[in-house]
């Protein structure tokens, strides 16, 4: 595989990775119910083990990870309308938001998973997340559905 193409999409699944986490440490913070502050922390964490893991297979590959988005304003910000959800205290809409930003997240793994040739340490690592991420997208949907 072309190493700039690795390198750009593994630059998008850290990008997506900082917008959960970021999405999630504000929605833990402002969220009415323990149950979900500690859910969102859990994912925030989640999230910020995830893009160190990506980083230091980055690292170990020679490829640099962007230190400022390179992938234009074009891109869907998942967790973009979280915060005025989290002002009216809406649990199914905020859990419903989340899942939204958890479809962008399944959806960019799932582009990764593609990728061809890349070395085995990096698709472990990416497999590995990418069931994370659909077991948090789960999890996200269950308590949604159970919200309504």
């Amino acid at each position: 595989m072309d190493a700039k193409v690795m390198q750009a999409g593994l630059n998008e699944l850290i990008e997506t990775l900082k917008d959960g986490q970021k999405g999630y440490a504000e929605a833990m913070t402002d969220v009415e119910g323990a149950d979900l502050k500690d859910l969102f922390k859990k994912y925030a964490a989640q999230r910020a083990g995830y893009i160190t893991e990506l980083e230091d297979q980055m690292f170990k590959l020679d490829l640099k990870p962007d230190e400022e988005s390179s992938i234009t304003s074009a891109v869907h910000r998942a967790f973009i309308n979280l915060k005025g959800l989290i002002t009216g205290k809406d649990r199914h809409a905020i859990l419903a938001e989340c899942e939204r930003g958890e479809d962008y997240a399944k959806a960019a793994y799932e582009k990764a998973i593609k990728m061809q040739d890349i070395p085995a340490a990096l698709k472990t690592v990416i497999d590995k997340q990418a069931a994370g991420i659909k077991q948090a997208h789960d999890e996200i949907r269950n308590l949604r559905d159970a919200a309504k």
